[in-house]
């Protein structure tokens, strides 16, 4: 466990490679227009190096995004829920930061009607739910993270960040590309992919 960087009043530079941008947007803010999380859980992925990325094998159809500009959001379905990453590195260079939990901070009522029955800590918690809470899904595929429909904005850093290897990930499983706000109950379970393999 390590203190966080400082950071200035403004969101982290995104044209950094991911594992050094994922640490810095934990206590930032995502928001929609009727929603907003602060960022407790992410996990980093890169892309000609990283087996565990959706860019390893270069750009598709489907991963066109990853590969830039920075500051957009990259959405992909995962067992028919959508999730979602913000992109880092410059134009044509593969980088994302999957966003894995958040803490609700604005929009409880509006959070809540989507994931009804729910305990607040665990709106947000996990990928899939985060989108859901968010009203993200696939139209957001490519948006612009300055707004109006998603936004990225500043907020505290977290008193301290904890690491350690990402969740239920097969290739380079032993990477600590994980970052998460060990103070938050929002923060999601570690699970190990049955078939991890710990060399890249």
């Amino acid at each position: 466990m390590s203190p966080p960087r400082p950071r200035p009043d403004a969101v982290p530079d995104l044209r950094r490679p991911a594992v050094e941008v994922a640490p810095d947007l934990l206590g930032c803010i995502l928001r929609t227009p009727d929603a907003a999380v602060r960022i407790v859980e992410v996990e980093a992925y890169e892309g000609a190096t990283d087996p565990a990325s959706h860019a390893f094998r270069g750009p598709t159809r489907r991963n066109a995004v990853m590969f830039g500009p920075a500051g957009v959001l990259y959405v992909y379905q995962l067992h028919g829920h959508s999730c979602c990453n913000v992109i880092c590195r410059d134009a044509g260079v593969a980088g994302g930061v999957l966003l894995r939990a958040g803490e609700v901070v604005d929009g409880l009522d509006a959070v809540r009607s989507r994931r009804p029955g729910v305990p607040d800590a665990r709106l947000a918690r996990g990928p899939g739910n985060l989108c859901r809470a968010l009203g993200i899904g696939p139209a957001h595929n490519g948006t612009d993270l300055a707004g109006p429909l998603v936004r990225l904005e500043p907020g505290p850093p977290p008193d301290a960040v904890a690491a350690g290897p990402r969740v239920n990930v097969a290739g380079a499983a032993a990477r600590p590309w994980r970052f998460w706000v060990p103070a938050s109950p929002a923060v999601s379970a570690y699970k190990r992919h049955a078939a991890a393999r710990d060399l890249p």
